[in-house]
């Protein structure tokens, strides 16, 4: 059975890396949820974060193979009740909603929603989030006459007091 996993990746190069991950990805046929990279806490360190959805043999078989190319320093998976991750979200809805919505202060408290940007035309709101709550906000906001959203890619860390979370 599929379920979503979560594979950090530790590398030394990040744009050779990309190249071969998205070679492996395309001929096992797996699609990619969501990809981060970003700078680590190991000095001169990538850490790569990759969302799948695919059976555990699959994603063993995965990690093993990441493993073996030579920029990869180490790679391991996590299900969602393993560790804590977040994306962040953009909304930009028309600003006279705030003035005929008595709602949108409420609205805005109960969903944390921060105002990033006001203009005359639209309003920037941001919110941090899972995946799941971020799509109930986004039903949210359609009506209000939502213009656009992005949304980032999933960052996360494991529940464990070290850096590298390898315990399964």
């Amino acid at each position: 059975m599929k379920s979503e996993f979560t594979l950090t990746i530790y590398s030394e190069d990040q744009i050779r890396l990309i190249t071969k991950l998205s070679s492996m990805f395309l001929r096992k046929q797996i699609q990619i949820l969501s990809l981060n990279m970003s700078i680590c806490e190991i000095e001169n360190m990538y850490r790569h974060t990759i969302v799948v959805n695919e059976t555990l043999d699959q994603v063993i078989n995965l990690v093993a193979q990441i493993e073996k190319i030579i920029e990869v320093f180490i790679c391991y998976y996590h299900l969602n009740e393993e560790i804590v991750f977040r994306q962040l979200v953009l909304f930009k809805i028309p600003t006279a909603v705030f003035v005929s919505n008595l709602n949108m202060e409420f609205m805005l408290r109960e969903n944390d929603l921060k105002i990033a940007d006001i203009q005359k035309e639209y309003t920037i709101l941001e919110a941090v989030g899972t995946d799941d709550e971020i799509v109930g906000l986004t039903e949210k906001l359609y009506p209000l006459g939502l213009i656009e959203f992005v949304k980032s890619s999933r960052i996360a860390l494991g529940k464990c007091k070290e850096g590298f979370c390898i315990e399964m």
